[in-house]
């Protein structure tokens, strides 16, 4: 379904009652609050289960957990918004962040923050906090946290010379090219050219500002620097186009892509698809330019502008932000924590491919947090096509795009 903008379908839709789920309220004649909450995807059973842990602390909350699928949750979240009828507290993805709070569909935390120790921004790493700033204000809590890291079979790096992962850019396309050129249908690494994130985090490690006081910054010389070294992987065949292969086919056996950049999730799927190279791989954090900043995705807690029960709604998601609760959540989904104190646990910290993603979490940021952003990274995904299939001149393509990025910064 094609996304609308806030703006229309506030101007536009007719409600005949009230959404379901909508923001809680005192049970009758109890006296009781009870919370409406909004769990993503799969989190609704787990989030019942926190949920019933948080009533025992506090019986005269009660709390309500509503499914909502991520494909239509957006849809979902602009109906609400247009309504002024929705949940007291739910999980917003850090993308979408900038489109809800310029809607003004989630509260200003800004001046509550303090009256929860649980919410202390030193509590958080400080990209996820970056993910809940906007306008000047701060509209949620960092909830889950994931970010970019480097996988490296370590068998067929060291039989080109490199007993440990590449630590700079330099070395990254050196040993890229030394594995191509182990032989046919051989590569050095996998960088997926659909990922609207790869040029952008490159971008930033290079110096680039992306977007700075609202203008876009896509012509300067450290964007376009980042983008023609990664053009040159493609040029010179050291990552694959249209491979079509899984990673069990490229990362396994002999290793055809014995690199690759990707989350956390990828840590157990080559664990559980790949076994028989266990003891032959690691992960590492990004090489590095002047940095070696990632991206850093995940989600938040927001609290619903229109909620009757902001109070309530924030000591619930203060007893989600504390180091055990959200260890508990990361046992029951698989999902990893934003707060800091959580990742000193033995669990995390003497996994030594845990301890490289919370190492990186430290050097991670969200993309730009503006309204825009969306269009603005799908339009570069065929800017960069442009440039490494079609052999386009790098500079004519990344002014246009500049230009167009900068129309959509205006609206």
């Amino acid at each position: 379904m094609r996304k609308r903008s806030v703006s229309t379908v506030a101007a536009v839709a007719v409600f005949g009652g009230l959404l379901a789920g909508c923001s809680g309220g005192n049970d009758s004649g109890s006296g009781d609050i009870t919370l409406s909450v909004w769990a993503m995807g799969d989190s609704s059973k787990p989030m019942e289960q926190m949920a019933a842990d948080f009533t025992k602390e506090n019986p005269t909350i009660k709390v309500k957990v509503q499914a909502i699928p991520w494909g239509s949750a957006h849809d979902k979240l602009l109906t609400a918004v247009a309504s002024k009828k929705g949940p007291d507290v739910l999980q917003m993805g850090t993308t979408w962040m900038p489109e809800f709070a310029s809607a003004g569909a989630i509260a200003d935390l800004t001046n509550d923050i303090p009256n929860y120790p649980e919410l202390a921004p030193d509590n958080f790493f400080k990209g996820t906090i970056t993910s809940t700033q906007f306008d000047g204000k701060t509209v949620g809590v960092p909830w889950l946290a994931e970010t970019r890291i480097l996988f490296y079979r370590t068998d067929v790096l060291k039989s080109v010379g490199y007993d440990k992962a590449p630590a700079t850019w330099d070395e990254l396309l050196d040993a890229s090219a030394k594995l191509t050129a182990r032989g046919k249908d051989q590569y050095g690494i996998g960088l997926d050219p659909k990922e609207p994130t790869l040029n952008f985090m490159f971008a930033r490690q290079n110096g680039a500002k992306l977007i700075e006081n609202n203008k876009a910054q896509f012509e300067e010389p450290a964007f376009a620097e980042a983008v023609s070294y990664l053009d040159t992987y493609f040029k010179k065949g050291y990552a694959p186009v249209d491979l079509g292969l899984d990673t069990s086919q490229s990362f396994g056996g002999e290793g055809m892509v014995p690199m690759f950049i990707s989350g956390p999730w990828m840590i157990k799927t080559i664990k559980d698809q790949i076994p028989d190279i266990e003891g032959k791989w690691a992960t590492a954090v990004l090489p590095s330019k002047e940095n070696n900043m990632s991206s850093l995705g995940g989600s938040n807690l927001t609290v619903f502008n229109y909620t009757e029960q902001k109070d309530a709604a924030l000591k619930f998601i203060a007893f989600l932000s504390k180091p055990e609760k959200q260890l508990e959540w990361m046992k029951l989904t698989g999902e990893l924590p934003a707060t800091m104190k959580a990742w000193e646990d033995p669990q995390l910290s003497d996994d030594a491919n845990m301890a490289v993603v919370g190492e990186q979490l430290k050097n991670a940021e969200p993309m730009p947090l503006v309204k825009a952003w969306d269009n603005i990274s799908q339009n570069f995904l065929k800017t960069f096509e442009q440039i490494y299939r079609a052999d386009a001149d790098l500079n004519e393509q990344l002014k246009a795009f500049n230009a167009q990025s900068q129309q959509l910064l205006d609206k």
